[in-house]
């Protein structure tokens, strides 16, 4: 399993951005797509974006769509979440996974690796 590390949340006001970052340990080879997912208070995980590693080529929720964008740098084994115009509905933890699998689901449990989260707060 990959390690995975994530940072960039915080507090903010609606319409504000934040990034996201989710930094990928080794075995690195073995990361084929990736996901960002959040978790509200008392809610299920629920799927934000997807990208597979290699094409690049990306997957969004429909709650999110043109306004944030994922994003990998291969280079620093780093995966981004730009998050912009938020509101306070974006308000969750935000989780990055990894699998081996070359497809994106939309399943939390699907994934075999996973960071250990990071707050995001948007306020009215």
């Amino acid at each position: 399993q990959v390690q995975l590390v994530e940072s960039g949340g915080g507090k903010v006001q609606t319409g504000d951005s934040l990034r996201l970052s989710c930094a990928v340990s080794e075995p690195y080879f073995t990361t084929v797509t990736m996901a960002w997912f959040r978790q509200a208070p008392g809610k299920e995980h629920e799927f934000v974006a997807g990208i597979f590693w290699m094409s690049g080529k990306t997957y969004y929720a429909d709650s999110v769509k043109g306004r944030f964008t994922i994003s990998r740098d291969m280079d620093k084994k780093t995966l981004f979440l730009q998050m912009d115009a938020l509101i306070p509905d974006d308000t969750a933890v935000y989780y990055c996974a990894a699998r081996t699998e070359p497809t994106i689901t939309q399943r939390f449990g699907d994934y075999t690796s996973w960071g250990q989260g990071t707050q995001v707060t948007v306020s009215s």
